[in-house]
């Protein structure tokens, strides 16, 4: 029987995880966390019987004790409680699905106590790599990723001899605006943006994947997982998402990894790797998809995937700004309150001004995202009434 604890069950990634547990009725869950969505997380506690389970929201986490007092299990809070589901003895993989710069502590806090970790929180890697690498070969633990292209990576780098990768040829969708100009761009809606032509993900990822930024997020994740240079990974859009990625070796050979858009792929892989387990579900069907089509990304409509690899060349704690200004300006966004293209714009005005840190420690690097929420709201101020409540630079004329 596995046991594993999942950080971020009420997530999409946390409740695809459980449908896998479901299905191959041999996985035990004995600690699960999740952000302030109670009502499914007690529903969860009473389906899997997890020992211990954290509730970030300190009030939430109360009125979950109150309602699961006839079960036994152990409710905590915040980062001190997440940090002990990490942790949790029983477990021996722990899969890290909380969104953002949090999942950081916890996921060091899982290394330090054996755990092996099945990665979905990519800013663990884009912030602290230099930290998480080398701590993972110092326990003896492995990186296991589930996000589906690095997923295919791993997969086809799966029994070949270390460094024989010449390149990495990270795959895209291109998302909803696949296409587009940037003039087209600048009348986005948040109900356009959260329309993926393909996958079915969390609303920050979703917009995420619209600007492309999370494809920059993740080859800056590819960098430190498969040990290759920043130029040594490019994106290639591939809008059926079929070909999750591939890997050119140095004899010229490209492998690929295909399969349909199926999350539970990859974090099925992850749990029981190195076996294969079936999995349930649609099947591709290559007479039915006819062909598979590739292009280049526009850089320059894109803009938040060039910054990407400025922010990655450079290292330091200049990719905590990139990931820490753009969480600060999607979760604006969502909220109504910026337009599409201030996403972009915020990040390279907060890259702009920041001085780096070479070898950031988590401290420094926590930090440095302090530091780029402050210099947005200085530079930025929510519009009032006659500006369509929109984010501007100090004055309504200059935005």
């Amino acid at each position: 029987m596995k046991k594993i604890a999942i950080l971020g069950s009420t997530g999409s990634i946390g409740t695809q995880t459980l449908q896998v547990v479901d299905e191959q009725k041999d996985i035990q869950v004995t600690a699960l966390a999740a952000g302030s969505n109670i009502k499914l997380l007690e529903e969860q506690i009473r389906r899997y019987h997890p020992s211990l389970v954290c509730v970030w929201d300190e009030k939430k986490a109360g009125e979950l004790k109150v309602r699961v007092a006839d079960l036994a299990v152990r409710v905590t809070s915040g980062l001190e409680g997440l940090m002990e589901v990490a942790s949790e003895p029983q477990a021996e993989i722990v899969v890290t699905a909380v969104v953002g710069m949090i999942g950081i502590r916890p996921t060091i806090a899982a290394m330090e106590a054996g755990k092996d970790i099945a990665l979905a929180n990519k800013e663990t890697l884009v912030t602290a790599g230099h930290i998480i690498m080398p701590l993972a070969r110092e326990k003896g633990v492995r990186i296991l990723p589930v996000d589906s292209e690095h997923s295919a990576i791993f997969q086809c780098l799966n029994g070949e001899p270390g460094r024989a990768a010449h390149k990495i040829l990270l795959t895209a969708s291109g998302g909803p605006f696949r296409g587009w100009t940037r003039q087209q761009l600048a009348g986005v809606r948040l109900e356009d943006a959260l329309k993926h032509p393909n996958w079915s993900m969390g609303r920050k990822i979703t917009i995420d994947s619209s600007t492309m930024v999370n494809k920059g997020l993740e080859v800056m994740e590819a960098r430190w997982l498969f040990d290759v240079s920043m130029d040594q990974v490019q994106v290639v859009v591939q809008p059926q998402s079929v070909i999750h990625s591939m890997v050119e070796f140095e004899d010229g050979a490209v492998m690929a990894q295909l399969g349909t858009p199926d999350m539970k792929l990859p974090i099925q892989y992850a749990l029981y790797y190195p076996q294969r387990r079936y999995l349930s579900g649609e099947r591709l069907d290559f007479a039915k998809l006819g062909s598979i089509t590739f292009e280049d990304p526009d850089p320059e409509v894109f803009r938040g995937l060039k910054l990407a690899y400025d922010a990655g060349r450079t290292g330091g704690s200049l990719p905590t700004v990139y990931n820490a200004a753009n969480e600060y300006a999607v979760g604006r966004f969502l909220n109504r309150e910026i337009s599409y293209l201030t996403i972009v714009e915020m990040i390279e005005a907060a890259m702009e001004q920041h001085k780096v840190t070479g070898n950031p420690s988590v401290e420094q690097i926590l930090e440095a995202e302090r530091e780029t929420y402050e210099f947005i709201e200085s530079r930025w101020q929510i519009a009032e009434h006659s500006c369509s409540n929109t984010f501007i630079r100090s004055h309504c004329s200059d935005s």
